[in-house]
């Protein structure tokens, strides 16, 4: 019997390898394809040498410069990851910890938003933009995508506050803490987990955006580098870089994948602890 069971047990965990091999290879199998077309020249050069950085030298000359496309889309995350997780985090607060009347409903509406294509307000948005004078900005286009991220930004950090005993703030309180010197002191601390997978979030979201900034940005100098590609792949009379092309998705996934690995242990963590309690 015990033989029987380690039988099965062995065949389980050699299936879980087996499974999890596989699906490794079929999502790592786009992205080294990717990397080995970039530094793949001979295509674009037909002089027969194998590999090399031409294409990223074509990539850093292309229209403003490659690295000023990546400071646009550094500005615009950052202002996005810094307005998601400050309004979030503090709206989570408040409607984990404060009772309010209509805070429910608060919530509820807010969730709701979700449910609406972010597409079809992004002419209201704009118009917006213009009555303030962040048309053509990179300062308005990470709040508009500051503003996307809001529902699932306050849904995360409100079930992180929820997850966290009030034991915790009432002994904070007794102290001689305020509300804001609890959260900032002691509270932050629990849901640095949520503020983690929030942020991480609202970072991958706002690098990766080609629609809003496509809309909301005019002056190619400002274009971030979503949409610099864009304009790349659609080339010149038709002709298009794939090389350089390749060259510019290396280049924009590294930091993706640089921040995920730095973060990842938080991230887990805002999941499994937060979000699965709350």
């Amino acid at each position: 019997m015990a033989e029987r069971t380690n039988a099965m047990t062995h065949v389980r965990t050699t299936g879980f390898h087996v499974t999890g091999a596989a699906l490794a290879v079929l999502f790592l199998l786009p992205m080294l394809w990717t990397l080995y077309a970039s530094v793949d020249s001979r295509r674009a050069t037909d002089d027969g040498e194998g590999w090399g950085l031409g294409n990223y030298e074509r990539l850093a000359d292309y229209g403003s410069g490659l690295g000023t496309y990546l400071f646009n889309t550094v500005v615009v995350s950052v202002v996005a990851v810094a307005v998601t997780v400050v309004t979030t985090t503090l709206g989570g607060y408040a409607l984990a910890r404060l009772r309010f009347p209509g805070h429910n409903l608060l919530f509820v509406v807010t969730l709701a938003i979700l449910m609406v294509p972010y597409t079809t307000i992004l002419v209201p948005l704009y118009i917006l933009l213009g009555w303030i004078g962040l048309q053509n900005s990179l300062i308005g286009l990470g709040l508009v995508l500051a503003v996307f991220q809001l529902p699932f930004g306050l849904f995360m950090m409100r079930s992180s506050f929820e997850a966290l005993p009030r034991e915790l703030e009432e002994a904070a309180l007794i102290d001689g803490c305020t509300i804001g010197g609890a959260l900032w002191r002691v509270l932050l601390r629990g849901v640095l987990p949520g503020i983690v997978t929030v942020g991480l979030f609202s970072f991958l979201a706002a690098w990766n955006e080609f629609v809003a900034p496509l809309i909301f940005l005019t002056d190619g100098s400002k274009f971030t580098l979503p949409v610099a590609l864009f304009n790349l792949q659609s080339g010149s009379l038709g002709s298009v870089d794939f090389e350089a092309l390749q060259a510019g998705v290396v280049t924009s996934a590294i930091p993706c994948v640089v921040v995920f690995l730095l973060l990842q242990r938080h991230y887990v963590r805002g999941f499994t602890s937060g979000a699965l309690k709350g």
